[in-house]
């Protein structure tokens, strides 16, 4: 058995105008939304890929379906915490977690410490072991570049606790 792993996440979302944005659980905008099956915060979306991903469990479309109604609409957190407990099942824990929010529309900068807390308390880690950047496109012309859409990486690495 491994005892440390690695796991990439990522995911990307358009937006449109609406009454919240969250990322990393956080409201971040009022102007627009995600189009998405759950709430779309792309943050949450990533790491949960990324953490599956070091456990070697596929990713989020496999454990929470957007073909399944009992997820439409449902705020991320809530998948992260159900995420977190296969970490207790195969007794591993977390190390560390760097992200990156690649935007053009919405500046993450303001909300990064109210981010990097709440998502630290969900996931039991002490905040230094959770990083996150904010980046733009700089214009370059594809969705995200034009502000059209959103995305997220992120980098994860864990360890068997034996």
């Amino acid at each position: 058995m491994l005892k440390i792993r690695s796991g990439i996440g990522y995911d990307i979302h358009k937006l449109k105008p609406g009454k919240g944005l969250y990322i990393g659980g956080v409201k971040v905008s009022e102007e627009f939304c995600f189009i998405a099956h759950s709430d779309g915060d792309l943050l949450i979306h990533a790491l949960i890929d990324g953490l599956t991903g070091a456990l070697g469990e596929g990713d989020i479309g496999e454990l929470f379906p957007n073909t399944s109604d009992k997820y439409e609409n449902i705020d991320s957190k809530i998948l992260l915490k159900k995420t977190i407990d296969l970490f207790k099942i195969k007794n591993y824990e977390i190390i560390n977690i760097d992200c990156i929010v690649i935007s053009e529309l919405i500046k993450i900068s303001p909300y990064k410490l109210e981010i990097r807390e709440l998502i630290s308390s969900i996931l039991n880690i002490d905040f230094e072991n959770f990083n996150l950047k904010g980046k733009t496109k700089e214009g370059i012309d594809d969705p995200v570049g034009r502000g059209e859409a959103i995305e997220c990486f992120c980098s994860i690495m864990i360890r068997y606790k034996g």
